[in-house]
């Protein structure tokens, strides 16, 4: 098997048992409605195990650009196949999204929730929040490249790796997944939203377009500061990238944090207005 079709499987594995848990439990009619968060956080995570233990030999299982592009700024995976990789996971992606469709096709004309379709196949925040949710998802993608290195330096038996590598997801879905529903990876979330807005979906509203580059840039950014951060304090390597990372990434937080105290402050003097 080729890198390219082992990265287009191995994504289209994750979006199918990881898009298929958010329809079982969010379709109208599904035996799993209703079963809640933890339900979909675990499926997740065995979403990830699954797509590991099918190409991890193969291409390393990146399934993910966010990890590619990290890897490659790293040094620990070569330049030239960061296009071809990219390539595959979207492509996967997309096609994952097409055969959960397929999987729930009774319950999509039994829903009438527009986003309860669109979250089938990709992310949408709590509260709406551009810099904020933009600042969770670098977080998120920060803590899943840390983890991925950490677990890396370590010795596992053979074969558990793709289990502790589920474990990491679970955890991240469960303490900072809130916010955002944790993307933390692009193709998981771009893919299967360009097959939500072709696909003949009924009644399915927009495909929120207007948000979606916040889980491509936001684990993008994390993801490779990430990295950075490892290399710096785990390492040694104290990189100029490292420390433009930190310029990059403290800026985006006091700017979020600065938009926060501004919407606070104009709610504070509605509320005392009224």
């Amino acid at each position: 098997m080729s890198q390219f079709t082992a990265e287009l499987i191995g994504t289209m594995i994750l979006i199918i048992f990881g898009g298929g848990v958010v329809a079982g439990v969010v379709l109208n009619k599904s035996k799993a409605e209703g079963a809640g968060w933890v339900v979909i956080t675990l499926a997740w995570g065995l979403a990830v195990t699954m797509g590991v233990y099918a190409v991890g030999n193969f291409s390393g299982a990146h399934i993910n650009p966010a990890v590619t592009l990290s890897f490659a700024v790293i040094g620990e995976f070569p330049w030239a196949k960061v296009p071809m990789y990219i390539t595959a996971q979207l492509i996967g992606a997309f096609l994952g999204g097409v055969v959960v469709f397929f999987a729930y096709l009774a319950h999509w004309r039994h829903t009438e929730d527009q986003g309860a379709k669109r979250a089938v196949f990709s992310t949408d925040p709590a509260v709406h929040h551009p810099l904020a949710n933009l600042v969770s998802e670098m977080i998120g993608t920060f803590v899943l490249i840390m983890g991925l290195l950490f677990i890396g330096a370590n010795d596992f038996t053979d074969g558990l790796n793709p289990v502790i590598v589920g474990l990491l997801i679970v955890a991240i879905g469960m303490s900072l997944g809130g916010p955002t529903g944790y993307a933390i990876n692009p193709a998981r979330d771009l893919g299967p939203r360009i097959a939500h807005a072709l696909l003949p979906i009924p009644g399915k509203g927009n495909s929120g377009w207007s948000y979606a580059w916040v889980p491509i840039v936001g684990p993008i950014i994390g993801g490779i500061y990430g990295a950075l951060f490892y290399k710096a304090f785990f390492i040694g390597e104290f990189t100029s990238a490292f420390w433009i990372g930190n310029v990059v990434v403290a800026a985006i937080l006091i700017a979020s944090l600065l938009k926060e105290l501004s919407k606070e402050n104009e709610q504070s003097t509605s509320k005392s207005n009224a």
